[in-house]
C-alpha cells in the first residue's frame, strides 16, 4: 500500500460525528496546532439546505479563489478543489495534529482544507457549512460574506423543527463584519449582529466581495444534471431540489428511477415529486451509514409508483434499471452518485 493510499485508508477511517457533540472547540485547537491557516485568505461562507456546493464553485471561480465544498461524487479531492495527488498531500499536512486532537473526518477535511488554501497561496475561497452552520467545523472563519442559499427542514434532531430554527442555526456563522445575503426577507430578522444585508444569490455575494457588480462565472461539479446516453445523474435529496431537477429534466420521457435516500431527509416529498416523471422504482442504498435500508425506502415508494423493486447494491440496481430500456435517473443522494463513479 502506498503512503497516498495510507492517508486516505486513515481518513475513511475516521469518524464522520463527533462522540461528544457538535461545537468547534476540537477544530479551533487543531488550526491552532497548524498555526491557524484559515486567517491566511478572505472567505464567502455558503450555508443553507440545497445549492451550496454549486454556489461555491461558481463563486470561488468568479472571485477568482477556491472553493470547499461537500460531499463529493468522483472523490475526495473534488472537495477541497484540487487533483488527487494534491489531495494526498493535504492529508500528510494536517495528519499528525488531527490525530493527537482525535478530529472527525469532517474536521480533518476541513483542516485540510484550509492549510492547502493557505500553502498554496489563496487569498479568496468560498466555504461551504456541512452541517447547519453554529456547530460546524466550518464556522471558524471570520467570513467577509455569508450567503444564505435556502431553508429547508432538514437534520431537524440537530438543528431544529422549523425553518425559523434551522435559518437561525445556519445564520450564526455571520460575525459582526460580515454582508449577509439572503434569498428574500423572510429571515432577515435573525440577525441584529452584521454588518450589511443584501438579498439574491451567487452573484450578488460575489459581488459583495469584490465590492463591485459582477457576472458570476460558470463552475459545474459532478453529480448535478449529468445526462449520459439516455442516463441523467443528479444528487438531489430534497424536495425543492426535486422539483428543481424534474423542471429540467429532457421531456416527454418516462424515467426508471434509481435512488437511495438519508434517512434524516424528506422522503415523502421526495418521492412524491419523483412519481411524476416515472413509474418504475429501484430502491437502493449508498454506503453512508444513515442510508434508508433498500427494503424500506420500496416500502415507502409504492404508495407512489406502481412498479417498485428493491436492490441493495448501487451498482445492481443501475444494471437492473438499464436492462428495462428506456432512460434511468439516478438521485436521491450524491452518496450513491459517489458510489457510482468509483466503480465507473
Amino acid at each position: 500500500m502506498t503512503v497516498a493510499a495510507t492517508h486516505v485508508a486513515w481518513l475513511e477511517s475516521l469518524s464522520p460525528w463527533p462522540d461528544d457533540g457538535f461545537g468547534t472547540e476540537r477544530m479551533r485547537a487543531l488550526l491552532k496546532r497548524l498555526g491557524n491557516p484559515e486567517r491566511g485568505f478572505e472567505a464567502v461562507h455558503v450555508v443553507g439546505t440545497k445549492g451550496k456546493s454549486t454556489a461555491a464553485r461558481r463563486i470561488a471561480a468568479t472571485i477568482g479563489g477556491r472553493a470547499y465544498t461537500s460531499p463529493h461524487v468522483s472523490g475526495w479531492h473534488e472537495r477541497l478543489q484540487t487533483d488527487p495527488d494534491g489531495f494526498e498531500l493535504a492529508l500528510a499536512r494536517v495528519r499528525e495534529d488531527a490525530e493527537a486532537v482525535g478530529a472527525t473526518q469532517f474536521e480533518t477535511l476541513t483542516a485540510a482544507a484550509f492549510a492547502d488554501f493557505a500553502a498554496s497561496g489563496v487569498r479568496a475561497a468560498a466555504v461551504e457549512a456541512g452541517l447547519g452552520g453554529r456547530h460546524d467545523a466550518t464556522n471558524v472563519i471570520d467570513a467577509r460574506v455569508v450567503l444564505l442559499t435556502n431553508v429547508g427542514l432538514e437534520h431537524t434532531d440537530v438543528l431544529g423543527e422549523t425553518r425559523e430554527a434551522i435559518a437561525a442555526e445556519k445564520l450564526a456563522v455571520a460575525g459582526p463584519r460580515a454582508t449577509v445575503v439572503l434569498p428574500d426577507d423572510e429571515f432577515a430578522d435573525l440577525l441584529t449582529g452584521c454588518r450589511e444585508i443584501r438579498f439574491g444569490g451567487a452573484r450578488e455575494a460575489a459581488s459583495a466581495f469584490l465590492g463591485e457588480e459582477v457576472e458570476l462565472a460558470d463552475a459545474s461539479l459532478p453529480g448535478r444534471l449529468e445526462l449520459r446516453d439516455g442516463e441523467v445523474r443528479d444528487g438531489a435529496h430534497t424536495p425543492d431540489a426535486v422539483d428543481w431537477l424534474v423542471e429540467r429534466l429532457p421531456r416527454p420521457h418516462e424515467y426508471t428511477i434509481v435512488a437511495s435516500i438519508l434517512r434524516d431527509k424528506d422522503a415523502a416529498g421526495i418521492l412524491e415529486r419523483l412519481a411524476r416523471v416515472g413509474g418504475t422504482f429501484v430502491a437502493t442504498e449508498s454506503t453512508n451509514p444513515r442510508a434508508l435500508a433498500a427494503g424500506e425506502l420500496a416500502g415507502l415508494a409504492r404508495p407512489w409508483f406502481p412498479d417498485v423493486e428493491a436492490i441493495a447494491d448501487p451498482r445492481e440496481a443501475l444494471a437492473r434499471a438499464r436492462n428495462r430500456g428506456g432512460r434511468v435517473l439516478v438521485t436521491g443522494s450524491l452518496y450513491l452518485l459517489a458510489d457510482l463513479s468509483r466503480d465507473e
